[in-house]
C-alpha cells in the first residue's frame, strides 16, 4: 500500500498533530514581519521634522497643499482650481531620474527636484499654458511656482499626519499632506 517503512509511516504520523501549530507560527512570524515599526511612546513628541536624514524619504510620494502661512502669520487660502483639484506635488524616482510634477491651480507642471544636505529643490519648472489669471488658482499659481523656485529649509513629518513642510526665502510657511499613491 505504502513505499514508506514502518518506522516512517510512525515518525510522519508524530509529526502530523504539529503540523496545524507549526504552520500557524510560521503565518504569525511572517505576519509580524511586516508590520509597520510603531514609537514605544506613542506621545513622544514628534521627533524634528527639519532632519535632513527625514527628507530622504521623499522620493515617490504625492503631497497636496494644505497649508499657506505668510511671513506675517497670515494665513493664505489655498484654492482648489476650476474643476476642484487641489494644488498637488508629486515627487518620482520611475525613470532613474528624480522628476517633480503636479497641479499648481491653473496648470500642470513638470521639471526635476533634488534632494541635497536636507534640503528639496527644483530645477526650472515647465508648465502647461492655460489662462486662468481671474480665478483663485490662477492668481495662487505664479507665487506657489515661486515659493518652489526659492526654498530655504525643508521639513518631513512622517508619522501621522504625515507632511511636507517648505519654507522659503522670504519666510512663508507651505504645508503639504500626504496623499495616497
Amino acid at each position: 500500500m505504502s513505499h514508506l517503512s514502518a518506522a516512517a509511516r510512525a515518525r510522519t504520523g508524530l509529526l502530523r498533530p504539529l503540523r496545524a501549530p507549526l504552520c500557524a507560527l510560521t503565518l504569525a512570524t511572517l505576519l509580524a514581519a511586516c508590520a509597520m515599526p510603531t514609537h514605544p511612546d506613542s506621545a513622544a513628541p514628534a521627533p524634528d521634522p527639519y532632519n535632513p536624514a527625514a527628507v530622504q524619504l521623499l522620493d515617490d510620494t504625492s503631497w497636496e497643499l494644505t497649508s499657506w502661512v505668510n511671513a506675517d502669520g497670515t494665513p493664505r487660502t489655498i484654492p482648489h482650481g476650476d474643476n476642484g483639484e487641489p494644488i498637488k506635488l508629486a515627487l518620482s524616482t520611475e525613470s532613474g531620474v528624480r522628476r517633480a510634477s503636479g497641479f499648481s491651480g491653473c496648470n500642470r507642471y513638470m521639471g526635476t527636484y533634488a534632494l541635497k544636505n536636507g534640503l528639496l529643490s527644483f530645477g526650472p519648472l515647465a508648465g502647461t499654458r492655460m489662462a486662468c489669471t481671474n480665478t483663485l488658482g490662477g492668481q495662487l499659481e505664479h507665487a506657489y511656482l515661486d515659493a518652489l523656485a526659492h526654498i530655504e529649509k525643508t521639513g518631513v513629518q512622517m508619522r501621522e499626519p504625515q507632511q511636507l513642510q517648505i519654507v522659503t526665502e522670504a519666510g512663508a510657511t507651505l504645508t503639504f499632506t500626504r496623499r495616497s499613491p
